[in-house]
This record gives C-alpha cells, sequence and structure tokens, in this order.
C-alpha cells in the first residue's frame, strides 16, 4: 500500500517540480511510514521522532526526500501544527 502512495507522488513530482502536498503528522509513533490518504487527499505520515526542538519535522523531511528521490523537501507552512503544507523539489 505504502508504495502505491509513493508511485502516486514520483509520478506527480515528475510532471511538476516543485510538487505542494498536505500531510497529517502523528508523531512518536513505532515507525516512520505513510498510515493513509485521507479523503481530502491529505498524506497522514507516522514518524517515529518526537515533537521537540524539530526532530519531528526533520524526520518528515528527511524520510520523504529519501522515499521520493527529492533533493529538497521544505515546509512551507504548519512548522509546529500537525497539519503541514510541504514543497517537494526534484
Amino acid at each position: 500500500m505504502m508504495n502505491t502512495f509513493f508511485d502516486q507522488l514520483r509520478a506527480s513530482l515528475a510532471a511538476k517540480s516543485p510538487l505542494y502536498i498536505r500531510v497529517k503528522v502523528i508523531t512518536k509513533s513505532p515507525k516512520t511510514e505513510i498510515a493513509e490518504q485521507m479523503e481530502d487527499g491529505t498524506y497522514k505520515i507516522r514518524v517515529h521522532a518526537a515533537p521537540v526542538k524539530g526532530a519531528a519535522n526533520e524526520e518528515l523531511c528527511r524520510f520523504l526526500r529519501k522515499a521520493l528521490g527529492a533533493s529538497e523537501v521544505t515546509i512551507v507552512s504548519g512548522g509546529r501544527d500537525k497539519v503541514k503544507l510541504l514543497r517537494v523539489s526534484g
């Protein structure tokens, strides 16, 4: 199931860079993974790190960079919120 999400995101990124995606982050999870795509298109992502001193945000960006083969993932808005808007560049 997770590969389907990554395949969709990779295809979107290949067609249009930068790509903007909305994510809902669940922190302090057993492992870092994409959990699901919600009805409104938001990706629910679990991260292992706690939301302390930006650790969860760093882990989120690192995880998506590696999974998507992206050169850059930055938080556009929602840096201190559960729901964030991310900018993903090829």
